[in-house]
């Protein structure tokens, strides 16, 4: 498990990270429109919680980093990943289980022109959510058990093994001449030139 401890760390983070960014683009919420026609207008996550797709795109860069940094940064990008997390499901939580004006004042106003969130308070007719933001919820809960994981295994994750190295200990190369066959193969090369200057290397 600790051998595979970096590789579950990076990809917990990276698939919360990039869940983060899709769920930014889906729709949240539905709100109604008390204007007679009822309108009914779709709230994406990006504007339901501004923070959402910037911080989620941190997630994904502090998920790759942890492939590669040293064991100071894990620490530090292990306490920023629950520290955006916490931050994320506070943020989300409201949405969920409040469905504040807040979360959809920005659609309205874009849609009708009128700004201030009592005004736009007055406008809604009703405000449903969709599961995304339930979903995304729960994403945050696993980034925040990846920065906790990170934080406990970080220290003993694998290093370059002491087994690449080429002078580790009784593994010492034997100095040259010290194998039993370099003298007899030196003796031959000496009988080869003895032949070829015409001379006889038995006499």
């Amino acid at each position: 498990m600790i051998r595979r401890a970096r590789l579950i760390a990076v990809a917990l983070t990276v698939v919360c990270g990039a869940l983060g960014v899709i769920s930014s683009t889906q729709t949240w919420l539905v709100v109604v429109l008390q204007d007679g026609a009822h309108h009914a207008l779709e709230v994406p996550g990006a504007s339901a919680v501004p923070v959402l797709a910037p911080l989620s795109l941190a997630v994904l860069a502090l998920g790759a980093a942890l492939s590669i940094v040293g064991i100071v940064l894990r620490y530090v990008f292990g306490g920023l990943s629950l520290v955006i997390a916490a931050v994320l499901a506070w943020l989300t939580a409201r949405v969920v289980f409040e469905h504040p004006v807040s979360a959809v004042a920005a659609v309205v106003t874009e849609s009708t022109g009128i700004t201030g969130e009592s005004s736009v308070a007055k406008l809604v007719a009703s405000i449903d959510a969709t599961a995304w933001p339930a979903i995304t919820l729960a994403v945050w809960g696993v980034l925040a058990l990846a920065g906790i994981f990170v934080l406990a295994t970080s220290h003993a994750w694998s290093r370059t093994g002491r087994r690449y190295r080429t002078d580790a200990p009784g593994r010492a190369s034997a100095p040259a001449g010290s194998r039993p066959h370099d003298a007899a193969g030196s003796r031959a090369i000496d009988d080869w030139d003895d032949l070829s200057r015409g001379q006889d290397p038995t006499a």
